[in-house]
């Protein structure tokens, strides 16, 4: 598994290098990638979003320094914003021969791990709603696009996130529930640089990959 990672990037932008690397993963140009990002903050609404669920207009949202963007990943709106670490996975689902719900179950369950091994943070999966959650807050947000074959799209874990922009909107389309990060579990900034490295350690553990190249 490859791993590439962005830095700071605007949504748009990392958008353009999936596609690239979509393409290429899908004629066996690449192999599979993981794609690490921490976008500017920016409003994404999925397929199916649903936009009575974005609470405010864009001249709120501009002031505020948030976009709004239109996506082609699954699930309804979210937020992407500084102190959230992004994964994109260019996957070929048939070379790992899982479902995409066993992706997507593969996906939640690195984070359960990580939150529990490295800050004994009890996370759990939600019967009706996809994600990591703990309580009736979600901390990670997951939404996929599969195009012949191969994922794009992802997660956002929320580590450092400005959590008032959740209130711009209704994450996920889901009225009776909220949103948290590991800081406002913690109570202190977290180094966000070590936990992108936990991410891609717990992400490598749970799909049983090889990490091969490590791009900075």
């Amino acid at each position: 598994m490859n791993i590439l990672k962005l830095g700071k990037c605007e949504y748009e932008e990392a958008l353009n290098i999936q596609f690239d690397l979509l393409k290429k993963r899908q004629n066996d140009e690449i192999e599979d990638t993981l794609i690490i990002v921490e976008h500017m903050p920016v409003i994404t609404m999925g397929r199916r979003a649903d936009k009575s669920n974005v609470l405010v207009s864009e001249e709120v949202l501009n002031k505020n320094g948030v976009k709004l963007f239109e996506s082609n990943r699954g699930g309804d709106v979210t937020y992407h914003g500084f102190g959230q670490i992004v994964g994109y996975p260019i996957f070929k689902l048939k070379d790992s021969q899982m479902s995409i719900r066993e992706f997507v179950m593969n996906m939640e369950e690195a984070f359960i791990e990580l939150l529990k091994e490295e800050y004994g943070i009890h996370a759990h999966r939600d019967v009706e709603n996809t994600g990591v959650w703990i309580g009736s807050n979600k901390i990670v947000a997951i939404g996929l696009a599969v195009k012949r074959g191969v994922t794009m799209h992802g997660f956002a874990f929320n580590v450092n996130t400005n959590l008032d922009h959740f209130n711009l909107i209704v994450p996920c389309g889901i009225q009776d529930k909220g949103v948290t990060s590991v800081k406002s579990i913690t109570g202190k900034e977290e180094d966000l640089k070590e936990i992108n490295d936990k991410v891609i350690k717990y992400f490598e553990e749970v799909f049983n990959k090889r990490i091969k190249n490590k791009n900075a």
